[in-house]
């Protein structure tokens, strides 16, 4: 995910900002991570790709409790 994408990326819930923290990163693109709004909804990075599928979404589609997905 490049970073710039920062400046468009919301909660898909709430449309509040979103923080972003770095796990692994390969030429200037964030690689892993997680983007947290600022009601504490996580939303992984993984293999470049954010995933903003809603917590309660992800959880019903992947069968993992939504607070253990950003582990």
């Amino acid at each position: 995910m490049r970073r710039d994408l920062m400046d468009i990326l919301v909660c898909p819930v709430t449309k509040s900002a979103l923080t972003l923290e770095v796990t692994s990163e390969e030429n200037g693109e964030v690689i892993t991570g997680t983007l947290t709004s600022e009601e504490g909804r996580v939303y992984p990075i993984e293999d470049g790709i954010p995933n903003l599928l809603p917590p309660d979404l992800r959880e019903a589609i992947d069968g993992v409790p939504a607070s253990e997905d950003a582990s």
